[in-house]
């Protein structure tokens, strides 16, 4: 059961999580959890170490505010991913420090963080995740999935046509 907000109803949820390149707004990968407070940055720790396993080059990882902990910028700097975490310093000390933010990298990707909630809108409104009939873990992660694909499918004409 999980409860979105102190004042809302508690309901058996799922939580939607996707990695996006920030260079073209594409989901590069999906992952489905059973919401319970802590499953968006276990997710992105999974999926960010998946995609490490498969490249060799430099990776950042953008994120909000919600990730700034000193657990989860540790877990990326150990597999060599740099944080381009949004700092959450009110009433409290920012795991983010000036090794990271001293860089102009880091304000593209906070920049364009927003690639990341653009997808969950078109999802939404266009795809079926608006009121999902399935039941099951298995069945609305494939439907997740396929949501996501037609995403992309739907954004490649776009990318093509803008000029480079």
């Amino acid at each position: 059961m999980y409860r979105k907000s102190s004042g809302s109803e508690a309901r058996l949820s799922y939580l939607g999580h996707t990695l996006v390149e920030n260079r073209n707004g594409l989901i590069v990968g999906t992952y489905l959890t059973q919401a319970d407070g802590y499953a968006e940055r276990d997710a992105a720790l999974l999926m960010a170490h998946q995609k490490r396993r498969n490249s060799s080059k430099p990776m950042t990882l953008a994120a909000d505010k919600a990730y700034d902990t000193q657990d989860f910028v540790g877990a990326l700097r150990e597999l060599k991913i740099t944080p381009h975490v949004a700092q959450n310093d009110r009433n409290r000390r920012s795991a983010i420090d000036g090794r990271t933010t001293r860089h102009q990298s880091y304000r593209i990707s906070q920049a364009k963080r927003y690639w990341v909630e653009k997808p969950f809108g078109w999802m939404k409104s266009v795809g079926p995740l608006r009121k999902v009939k399935l039941r099951g873990r298995e069945k609305l992660w494939w439907l997740f999935t396929f949501t996501a694909a037609a995403f992309n499918i739907w954004r490649i004409p776009k990318l093509q046509a803008a000029p480079s």
